[in-house]
């Protein structure tokens, strides 16, 4: 498992904290999963008190403070600021979105708060586009992970640019990549793992299934037969059949 930031997570499962039917259920799904990462917003946090926050240092996994809902490069560096003297901890995933509908990242002002909030000691994990010139510049600015979307946050689609995300991993290979958002089924994290991935975030398709815990649970082993996988070094796909069994040997009739 690749290093996040210098530390070693057990698990490449990351889930999210918002929408869960009860904080019962929400402990319940990353105690079945034994995911590694909690990405928490401050907005979220500040709802619901010191409850909830004792909620999420129950859990005994990293916490990775979110940026969720800003739509500026000077929104986001002040709410990264409170999120490391409240969370207390240098991470901060960094979302500045600046499309309403697909919730899509704002490049220009992401980058910018990238920038500002490397320069200040944070350890950035950005939410970002498979574009590989925007993540030459995240790189570039000080961030050590990117973390591009599989598709628009809650759509549930997977992965929408398999080449995209491909290209990413072959352009970065030390660098550590997680898929962020769109993923509805755990057939989506096996396949952003199969591509080389080194972990991927979810939310929604967790928190709203019917049985979030199974769900968490499922997405997890999903997850890690795709490292699996990948590691076996798999088969490359081939447009031609080609027999298992070998035709050495075999009688033929005349």
């Amino acid at each position: 498992m690749r290093d996040f930031y210098g530390v070693t997570l057990n698990s490449p499962l990351m889930l999210g904290t918002a929408q869960y039917p009860s904080p019962a259920v929400l402990a319940e799904a990353f105690r079945t999963s034994g995911a590694a990462v909690a990405t928490v917003s401050l907005r979220r946090e500040t709802g619901g008190g010191q409850d909830f926050w004792a909620l999420v240092r129950e859990l005994g996994v990293r916490i990775l403070p979110n940026t969720a809902g800003c739509h500026s490069a000077r929104e986001a560096v002040t709410t990264a600021q409170m999120a490391r003297e409240l969370f207390q901890t240098p991470w901060i995933k960094l979302e500045v979105i600046g499309h309403s509908d697909s919730l899509q990242p704002d490049p220009f002002e992401l980058l910018k708060a990238a920038r500002i909030l490397c320069a200040e000691g944070f350890e950035v994990f950005p939410y970002t586009t498979e574009d590989l010139v925007l993540a030459e510049r995240l790189v570039e600015a000080g961030c050590r992970v990117l973390m591009p979307w599989g598709a628009p946050i809650g759509s549930g689609l997977g992965l929408n640019n398999r080449y995209g995300l491909r290209s990413l991993r072959a352009h970065f290979p030390d660098i550590p990549l997680v898929v962020d958002a769109g993923l509805g089924l755990p057939s989506h994290a096996a396949d952003a793992m199969e591509l080389g991935y080194d972990a991927v975030l979810l939310n929604t398709a967790v928190a709203k299934a019917g049985d979030p815990a199974a769900m968490a649970r499922a997405f997890a082993l999903a997850a890690e037969a795709g490292r699996l996988a990948h590691e076996a070094d798999p088969m490359e796909a081939r447009d031609m059949a080609a027999p298992s069994t070998p035709v050495i040997g075999k009688a033929w009739l005349s």
